[in-house]
């Protein structure tokens, strides 16, 4: 409610607002370009999104930003800037807790009692967004790793935007992110800053030793991903895509996952009636048939 109250009052003191016409250009291009759902119900939603950009380009209107961004130059220059105003980027250090528990527990002592600790393990966060999750999975991963010296992993985040992935790089958060992390990971896995002020924690160099940030859109034909993956971490993303998306997105994600592979989705969402390759192995866990 405040969030909306706020849009109003920019809004007015903008004088103008998104025109349907307009919202359907961008939602069109949304959908087609990175399938995700952009319906009617979010045009304030957009219109407020796009003001601090529109005014931060010094332009008058939503049409002037449209015709800009549709342009020739608006499509090189833009675009970026475009995307990480209308994605959402939501996470947190151990997120859905039962995932890295099942992988801790279930996933990597297999590794070990099968033979395969030798070879790199590897795991690929499709949407890491600001990089809580790889960070989370370093820290499940480098844990796992004190009790099995010759266990070696790598660790791939991607995401379509720019600018998390740049923060995902600097690993630096507000200190009250990792409140809820037992004190022994803090003080193994984090720096704390000497401003008391702005409190905020940087993660040791340790954790980014193994770890690649990738730009990737889940959308494009084909994955720049040479590789093929024993995890896959892909959690709360496909709920901004349509059935029929989703459907593609984990076929594609799957053709970079091994036989045998593990895949995590959100616990808001459901491959339940999907042509995919995967078996359930319990709630939003599944194995690569």
């Amino acid at each position: 409610m405040k969030e909306a109250n706020k849009i109003s009052r920019e809004l007015d003191c903008f004088k103008a607002e998104l025109s349907e016409k307009d919202f359907q250009a961008f939602s069109t291009f949304i959908y087609n370009e990175y399938g995700i759902k952009m319906p009617p119900i979010k045009r304030v939603m957009l219109q407020g999104r796009l003001l601090k950009r529109i005014r931060e380009l010094n332009m008058n209107s939503y049409t002037e930003y449209k015709d800009y961004f549709f342009s020739k130059e608006g499509q090189q220059k833009e675009i970026y800037s475009f995307l990480n105003v209308i994605t959402t980027n939501k996470t947190d250090f151990f997120r859905e807790p039962g995932h890295f528990d099942f992988l801790r527990d279930s996933v990597l002592p297999n590794v070990i009692k099968n033979g395969s600790g030798s070879k790199i393990f590897k795991v690929w966060s499709a949407g890491c967004s600001s990089g809580e999750e790889i960070y989370t999975l370093a820290i499940v991963l480098n844990e796992f790793k004190r009790l099995n010296p010759l266990f070696n992993f790598s660790i791939v985040g991607s995401d379509i935007s720019n600018q998390v992935l740049e923060k995902a790089s600097k690993g630096v958060y507000a200190e009250q992110r990792i409140d809820l992390i037992p004190l022994e990971i803090k003080k193994k896995y984090f720096l704390r800053s000497k401003d008391r002020l702005n409190p905020t924690v940087r993660v040791r160099p340790e954790l980014q030793k193994n770890m690649v940030l990738k730009h990737l859109n889940l959308m494009d034909s084909y994955y720049n991903m040479n590789e093929t993956f024993s995890v896959i971490f892909c959690r709360n993303v496909l709920i901004y895509f349509d059935r029929q998306t989703q459907e593609k997105v984990i076929n594609k994600l799957c053709q970079h996952l091994e036989p045998g592979g593990i895949f995590f989705i959100g616990h808001s969402e459901s491959l339940s009636g999907m042509n995919v390759p995967l078996e359930h192995i319990k709630p939003t866990v599944f194995r690569k048939i």
